[in-house]
């Protein structure tokens, strides 16, 4: 079995590249959002479900080829489809906070819609996360032996070698 630390990095690292990945999302999901609000008449939602696209394309290459490039790359068009189903679940996740807050509650200024985005980005994140590295992006199998057998081979023994008899 594998020490917890070793899990427990390896987790610290996938969180910090899938973050690392998700904040230049961020961006680039809000970029695009103000930009297609300045430069069209767009209903605020359509112009959050264009961003997100835009967004999740941006993202796959992210985790795909930086977070994620060590996992099991067989099967890309179920991985890809797993992606954009996952990824279709966080759109409507993301969309349906800012649907909420524009058409539920009417805050609908520039700044509420940035914050509501913002908030709906986050909560479907926490989807995301789970989903991706659960069904898309999977541990090769033959990775995970063999990073079961370094941490073993890293481990102190239990029984003391034994010591050499010295010959004088």
């Amino acid at each position: 079995m594998e020490p917890r630390s070793s899990g427990l990095q390896r987790l610290v690292r996938e969180v910090a590249k899938f973050g690392t990945v998700g904040v230049a999302g961020i961006f680039v999901n809000l970029g695009v959002f103000n930009l297609v609000r300045h430069v069209s008449d767009l209903p605020v939602v359509r112009a959050s479900i264009i961003a997100t696209v835009v967004a999740i394309a941006f993202n796959y290459v992210g985790f795909r080829y930086w977070t994620y490039r060590d996992r099991d790359k067989n099967g890309r068009t179920k991985e890809l489809t797993l992606f954009l189903l996952f990824s279709a679940i966080g759109l409507v996740i993301e969309n349906g906070v800012l649907y909420a807050a524009t058409y539920g509650f009417g805050w609908d200024s520039p700044l509420q819609s940035n914050v509501f985005k913002f908030v709906g980005i986050g909560v479907a994140t926490l989807f995301r996360f789970w989903s991706y590295r659960t069904w898309v992006f999977r541990v090769q199998p033959t990775q995970e032996a063999e990073s079961i057998l370094v941490a073993e081979s890293k481990r102190p023994h239990s029984e003391p070698e034994p010591k050499s008899q010295r010959v004088p």
